[in-house]
């Protein structure tokens, strides 16, 4: 992978903008934009301070350089992630896996269980139910989803995801 391109990556995922970046790390939007697109090549020092910004150690950040990322994880790779939801795990499907843009999750819902926006940090995704049904509060809406169905959650929606039947629900997430 190219400098820019990493760089790129880990910016977004960090959250920030390209003007936060280059206004905190002391550079024009300009210079940045070109680096992130590869289209010229940082001093070190302006690197050390893009990587500053971003909370990268410059060793760590040229270790994984070389390293091509994994493109296919297997069920058995899956890892539980926190979760403070009574009677709602949470697994990554992609364990590991650096810069990412996107953050998939995989949920498995107990029946009774709930998701609510203000229990967890996301604010805009797609969801997919994988196996079982649940039931998708959505501003006023109720919507009843089944194995198959697919939602979108758009920012400063206010939502729930309830598994009302009595069987396990598996909805896969990707998050933004």
């Amino acid at each position: 992978m190219e400098v820019g391109k990493k760089l790129r990556r880990l910016r977004k995922t960090k959250g920030l903008t390209l003007e936060e970046l280059a206004e905190r790390a002391g550079l024009t939007k300009g210079f940045l934009s070109q680096i992130e697109r590869d289209k010229t090549s940082p001093s070190i020092a302006a690197l050390k301070a893009i990587l500053d910004v971003l909370g990268e150690d410059i060793s760590n950040f040229f270790k994984n350089m070389e390293l091509k990322e994994k493109n296919v994880f297997r069920k058995t790779e899956r890892k539980p992630l926190e979760s403070e939801m009574p009677g709602v795990k949470i697994e990554t499907p992609i364990p590991n896996l650096q810069y990412r843009e996107l953050d998939p999750m995989i949920l498995l819902m107990e029946p009774g269980s709930k998701v609510e926006d203000e229990s967890w940090d996301v604010e805009e995704a797609f969801g997919y139910v994988l196996r079982g049904s649940i039931k998708l509060y959505i501003n006023n809406n109720v919507y009843s989803l089944r194995k198959g169905d697919c939602f979108y959650i758009f920012p400063d929606m206010s939502y729930r995801i309830e598994n009302e039947s009595k069987k396990e629900a598996e909805v896969l997430i990707v998050a933004y």
